[in-house]
Formats: C-alpha cells, structure tokens, sequence
C-alpha cells in the first residue's frame, strides 16, 4: 500500500507557505463547526507534493482520523477514468468519436426527442441525428439524470426507476437498455446536460473490449499505473480505511448516509461514479494527464488524444452556461467549457473563483474534487465524504490556493513525478 507524501518545501515548488496555511486553517474551521468530518488536501507543482494536509475524522462515531491512506467514494471522479478508456478504445482503431451509438449499442437505434406534454402525455419526435460517442464524451446526448426534477423527460426516469440512474438489481447491460427506452431531451449535440452518458460510456467499454468495466479498467488503466487501491469495490483488508459517508443536514450539520456499496464487487458497474480511491492513487491519475498523457514510462494516450479530452469541445466555443439546459444555466458557469468527461476554463473573470485559462478538472457529489492547471503546472486534490445542500467549498479552496501560487516558475512539466 502505497500512500502519499509531501516531496518538497511549499518556497521550493513556488508556493507561499503562509497562504497555505490559511487554506489549512479555513477548512479546520469547516471541521470543527460540523459542516466537515474530515479532509485531505494536497497541492503538487512539476509533480511533486508541496503542500499535504490531513485533518478531522474519516468515521465520526468512531473516532477515526483521516489517514494519507484514507479511501474515498470518488462518485463522478470516475468520469475521467471513464473517458481514458473509451480514448484508449479510440486509438486503437475499435472505436470512434464519431461512431453512432446504436452501432456497438443497437437498443439506441432510432432515438426520439421529447416534443410536448407530460407522464402519460408526453409526446416526442425523431430525433435529427443519432447519439455519436463524442456526444456521451461531452454530455451533449440528450440524456438527464432523474433526480433533476426540471423537465417532463426527468420524471419519466423517475418513473422507470431511474431517480438514483440505476433500478435496484439491475446491472450495467439491464440499466442502459432501460435508458434506451427513454426519450432525449434535445437533439445529440444541440445542448450541454450533465446526465447518465458515463454509464452508457462504460457499458460500450464492455462490448466494444469483450470485458466487463472493472476487468478493463484494471488491465489497461488501473494496473499499469499503479493505482492499486482504486476500484468498483474494497477487500475486507481496505475496509477499515473506507470513510464514512455523510450528508448535510438543513441546520448545516452533517449525519452518517447510505453509499455507494462497494464492500463486495456491485451488480452494477458504474462509470460515471462508481469508483473508491486514495490520495496516492488519485495523484498517479492527475499526474498521467499533467504529463499528457504518461507516466513512469507508461503512455497510455497520445499527446494529441489528451488536448482533445483536455479542451473545450463544445461548438464555437460554447460554455456550460450558454450552451446548456436550463438546469445548468447558473453563474460560474459562463466560464467553463468542456472536455472528455472534464470541465475547462475558458474565461476566468467569469468562473466566480481565480483560475487560469486551461485549467481542467472535475468534482464529485462527496465533495470531492481535482483540477490540473497547465499554466502553472499544478495539480490539486481534495477528499472529504460529505454529500452537500447548500453547502458550497470549492470557490473557496481554488481561492486560497490561487493565493498561494507565487512569481517563481515551477518545474517543466517533463520532469517525473514521484514514483
């Protein structure tokens, strides 16, 4: 078991010292007024760790401290993984951007588009195209999540069992012929909806190789870079470092809720959020895109297939906010294009929060986060387990450590990372 550790001094990798304690005192404050139980941050330049702090608990009631070996509930973490594999697909010849869905998932053939009406009512049209796998890339298929509550075509999946994306017993083939059966929101490629699409990714994964996600993702992403405590499941040996998973409460509080299963391998395999990881291993990800795609030696996409998954593919230069559904047209989010299973900024005045043009990333619903800023050659992660209502931290953290960013450049990003 490999765990994390800080390489430098935050001076050495062009860090202010001070600013980050300041980040470390501001999310302590979040811990002991309740609205965290725990978290790990850690903040690298050129690939080594300058900054790395643990603080809180991993497991409340039991008094448990969060560890550097501390393993977390990913949840849409995942997606980036999930695009790696379809990409490795892709260079490969057996798959293509542009290929129609219904070619390696025939349930998708013929896709109709919501027209009018509602429940029983709903009426809907041909759609004008088919789904392509750029669109599942880029959330522009046309599929939703349930549990938006926001459109006619939302309550027809909660109707079809669909609230939470997967009907209780059912696996990853059962599930996605289930989304088959539902109507598009748009026409593919018409708007940005953030929605199922990664676990339809990851059900073309399994056609298109002849193996199940899980078996892929090990043999061809997981394995070869080290990441030996990521997974869809932990052993009983990994479990007592599992976190705890928490909700926020409406007083602002936190409480013990449900999660992901993941002690035993799960029916349902889910690419776009089924993963539990560590700090380490999470690095190791973060540290193969920094690199374009290659780590230790191992390439695993070509330097031109990680600027395509790494930049802006929506059209004419479209961002979150004016090319999405009206569920995602919130402030914050005129700055931010998208890539493969990545958000990027494209105007920083705009993000609500200091960035830098190119800086990629993404989130996940534990309120956990990463993002790889080309320009100054950072990465950043942050891992606690709470699943949020109101509560909001990740302006905050980029704030603070865009402060703690200073003038001296920070090594090429061709130098190696930790081993």
């Amino acid at each position: 078991m490999a765990q994390l550790r800080q390489d430098v001094e935050p001076a050495e990798a062009g860090l202010d010292a001070e600013a980050l304690d300041r980040l470390d005192r501001r999310f302590a404050e979040h811990v002991d007024a309740g609205r965290l139980p725990g978290y790990l941050v850690s903040v690298a330049r050129g690939g080594r760790v300058a900054h790395l702090t643990t603080y809180g608990l991993r497991d409340v009631a039991a008094g448990l401290p969060v560890g550097t070996d501390t393993l977390w509930r990913i949840y849409s973490m995942t997606k980036p993984v999930t695009a790696v594999a379809v990409l490795l697909l892709v260079q490969e010849g057996r798959l293509s951007l542009d290929d129609p869905l219904d070619r390696h998932l025939p349930a998708f053939a013929g896709p109709r588009v919501y027209a009018e009406g509602a429940g029983a009512e709903v009426r809907t049209r041909p759609a004008a195209g088919p789904i392509l796998i750029r669109h599942l890339l880029t959330h522009t298929a046309g599929l939703t999540f349930g549990f938006y509550h926001r459109h006619p075509v939302d309550a027809l999946y909660r109707e079809a069992g669909l609230e939470y994306s997967v009907p209780p017993g059912k696996d990853l083939a059962e599930t996605v012929d289930v989304y088959a059966r539902m109507p598009l929101q748009f026409d593919p490629g018409t708007q940005w909806n953030y929605s199922v699409a990664s676990n339809v990714l990851g059900r073309v994964i399994e056609v298109v190789s002849g193996q199940p996600l899980d078996a892929f993702f090990a043999e061809r992403i997981l394995g070869p870079l080290g990441m030996t405590d990521t997974g869809f499941h932990i052993t009983p040996e990994q479990a007592p470092r599992l976190a705890e998973l928490y909700g926020e409460t409406d007083e602002g509080g936190i409480e013990p809720v449900p999660g992901l299963p993941v002690r035993g391998r799960p029916r349902f395999l889910s690419g776009s959020g089924g993963l539990v990881s560590s700090a380490y291993d999470f690095h190791r990800f973060m540290e193969l895109l920094r690199r374009g795609g290659e780590l230790d030696g191992v390439r695993l996409l070509a330097p031109e297939t990680h600027a395509l998954m790494t930049s802006n593919q929506l059209p004419d230069g479209a961002t979150l906010r004016s090319f999405g559904a009206p569920v995602h047209r919130e402030p914050g989010m005129d700055g931010l294009g998208f890539g493969f299973n990545v958000s990027v900024v494209t105007d920083p005045a705009r993000t609500l929060a200091p960035s830098h043009p190119g800086t990629y990333g993404w989130t996940g619903v534990a309120t956990t986060a990463f993002w790889v800023d080309p320009a100054h050659d950072l990465t950043v992660q942050f891992m606690t387990q709470v699943r949020p209502k109101k509560l909001k931290v990740f302006p905050e953290l980029r704030r603070l450590v865009h402060e703690a960013v200073t003038d001296r450049p920070a090594r090429p990003a061709t130098d190696p990372g930790p081993a």
